[in-house]
C-alpha cells in the first residue's frame, strides 16, 4: 500500500497533501472565524465545526478557537443556532439539534490535539447550553427530535443520522464536562435512552432517509453499533452503497459518489478495528483532487463528471480526519475509534 501514498508529510507518507487541505479551510475562513462552505457561501455550524476540526488538525489552533469564538458570539438566548448564515445575515431560521451538539464534538478534538484546558473551560458555558437545547427536544422514546422549525414549533420528526450524530456528541460532552469537574449524570440518562432507540427501535425513525448511506454506517461511527453487529450492518448494505474502486454514493438511487461520505465510511470502518478495509476505501479517492491537491466534492458514474465545482471546506476537513483515523497524524485520531470509549467509565456505567 506505501506505494499508493506518495505525499510525505511530518515523516510519513500519505495519500493527501495536509497543508494544501488546511490552507483551503483557511483561506476560506472570514475574519469573524465564521467558516462558510465555499467563499461567498453559506455556513452551517455542523460543517464549521468539521471544517475547524480541520483546521485543528494541520495545527492551525488559533484559526479554529476563532471558529469556536464565532459560535460562542452566535450562540442564539436558547442554546441553539440557526441553521445557515451568510454575510452579515441568517439564511435559514431553523433551529437543528444536531447542530448544536457538534460543538462538543469539536471542542473535545481540539483538547485531544492541544491539551488546552483553558480554551475548553471558556467554552464550556456554550456547550451546556447546547446540550440543555438539544436534550429539551428529546422525545419519550429516546430519539431527539431534529429542530424547532422557524416559529420556534418543535419538527417532530428523528433522523437517525441525526441521532447518532447527536449520540456521539453527547459522548464527547460527558468527556469535557469530566475534564472541567462538572459531571453530567442527566446527559448520561438521556444519551443511553438515546442509544437504546438507535439500537432497539428503528420505526421511530424517518424511514424515507434510508436511501442515504449516512443512515447506514453512521450508528457505526457514533459508536452506538459495534463489534459483530457493526459487521453485520457493513455487509448487509456495502452493495447499495458502495462502488467498488469508487467510493460510496450519497443515496442508493442516483449515481453520485461523494468524497464526504466515502472518507465518513472509512472512519467509520477504521473505528470498528477494520483497518485494512478502511486503507482500500480511502485509497480509491485518493486522486480525486484539484491541480491544488485540494479535493472533489463528488463526482457521477460511470461518466466520471465533477459535480459540484466548488472547493469545499467540510470535505476537505473530512478527508483529514480520515487520514487522521488511518495513520494518527495528531493525538485525536483515535477519537471515534469504539475501542478508546470503552476506556471511559461513564460508557461502562
Amino acid at each position: 500500500m506505501g506505494s499508493r501514498f506518495p505525499f510525505i508529510v511530518q515523516n510519513q507518507e500519505l495519500s493527501v497533501q495536509v497543508p494544501a487541505l488546511v490552507d483551503l479551510i483557511a483561506r476560506t475562513q472570514m475574519p469573524d472565524g465564521r467558516i462558510p462552505w465555499s467563499p461567498g457561501e453559506k455556513t452551517d455550524p455542523w460543517d464549521h465545526v468539521e471544517a475547524a476540526m480541520g483546521l485543528t488538525i494541520g495545527g492551525l489552533y488559533s484559526q479554529a478557537r476563532d471558529a469556536f469564538e464565532w459560535l460562542k458570539a452566535a450562540q442564539l438566548d436558547d442554546g441553539s443556532w440557526y441553521a445557515a448564515y451568510g454575510e452579515g445575515k441568517v439564511l435559514g431560521r431553523t433551529r437543528e439539534t444536531n447542530h448544536a451538539a457538534y460543538l462538543s464534538v469539536g471542542l473535545y478534538h481540539y483538547y485531544l490535539i492541544t491539551g488546552d484546558l483553558d480554551f475548553v473551560r471558556h467554552m464550556w458555558p456554550v456547550v451546556q447550553a447546547a446540550i440543555a437545547f438539544v436534550l429539551g427536544l428529546q422525545a419519550p422514546g429516546g430519539e431527539i427530535y431534529w429542530a424547532l422549525n422557524p416559529e420556534g414549533q418543535p419538527d417532530v420528526m428523528a433522523l437517525l443520522t441525526g441521532c447518532s450524530s447527536i449520540c456521539f456528541s453527547l459522548k464527547c460532552a460527558l468527556a469535557l464536562g469530566r475534564l472541567v469537574g462538572q459531571e453530567q449524570p442527566g446527559w448520561h440518562a438521556a444519551m443511553r435512552r438515546l442509544q437504546n432507540c438507535i439500537e432497539n427501535k428503528p420505526q421511530h425513525f424517518n424511514m424515507t432517509k434510508s436511501r442515504f448511506s449516512m443512515d447506514w454506517f453512521y450508528p457505526i461511527l457514533c459508536g452506538t453499533v459495534s463489534g459483530l453487529a457493526a459487521q453485520i450492518r457493513i455487509d448487509k448494505y456495502w452493495k447499495k452503497f458502495v462502488i467498488q474502486n469508487m467510493g460510496v454514493r450519497c443515496v442508493s438511487d442516483q449515481p453520485w459518489v461523494t468524497i464526504a461520505e466515502s472518507c465518513e465510511l472509512v472512519i467509520a470502518l477504521a473505528a470498528m478495528g477494520n483497518y485494512l478495509l478502511a486503507r482500500i476505501v480511502f485509497s480509491w479517492i485518493c486522486d480525486h483532487t484539484f491541480d491544488d491537491h485540494t479535493f472533489w466534492c463528488g463526482f457521477t458514474f460511470p461518466d466520471m463528471v465533477l459535480w459540484p465545482e466548488e472547493k469545499i471546506t467540510w470535505t476537505n476537513a473530512v478527508v483529514l480526519m480520515a487520514a487522521d483515523a488511518l495513520y494518527d497524524l495528531t493525538p485525536a485520531g483515535k477519537l471515534f475509534n469504539h475501542e478508546y470509549w470503552k476506556g471511559m467509565v461513564f460508557e461502562r456505567l
